[in-house]
């Protein structure tokens, strides 16, 4: 079991390692820097995706028993997306606690494991950005759109993609 000292150590690792070698396509801090429990990410809209252009801020929040639990990602920039629910947390598999599925759609191996990092967390709701899974959606209305009325989705995301330039 990982104490809250050793979650404090590997975050503390993992912020001066993303400070020193920053990576494309996202920044990370802490909110305060009295917490290393919960960070501000700001995710850049990827190249070539409905999202490019935009700057999609989130907090991500660590139990006290990092790594062996998963963060929670929450966007607090109004975001489209068929894995985002509305109240902006993200839904992908790797944040979900490690182990079986009960509902039985992911595999324990697409599941959190202790050796994600902030940044293979944030590379993955990038990549979730680019390509959205519609089979099992946090959000069955961006979803349906994704699937049955692209131009709408495309509108929606385009509104929150200015938002999100006009918050700069």
């Amino acid at each position: 079991m990982a104490s809250p000292s050793q979650a404090i150590l590997l975050l503390q690792k993992q912020l001066k390692d993303l400070c020193k070698n920053p990576v494309d396509g996202f920044s990370a801090g802490l909110v305060d820097e009295s917490n290393l429990f919960e960070w501000s990410v700001t995710i850049i809209g990827p190249p070539d995706t409905l999202y490019e252009g935009g700057f999609f801020n989130a907090i991500m929040s660590f139990p006290s028993n990092y790594p062996n639990s998963p963060p929670t990602v929450r966007f607090t920039s109004e975001i489209w997306h068929p894995n985002v629910y509305p109240d902006g947390k993200v839904c992908i598999s790797i944040l979900h606690p490690p182990g079986d599925d009960p509902n039985g759609y992911e595999l324990a191996s697409e599941r959190w494991s202790p050796v994600h990092t902030v940044e293979s967390i944030v590379l993955s709701i990038i990549s979730m950005l680019s390509s959205p899974n519609d089979e099992s959606p946090a959000n069955v209305e961006a979803a349906k759109e994704w699937r049955d009325r692209k131009d709408e989705f495309k509108k929606k995301v385009s509104r929150c993609v200015r938002k999100s330039q006009e918050m700069l």
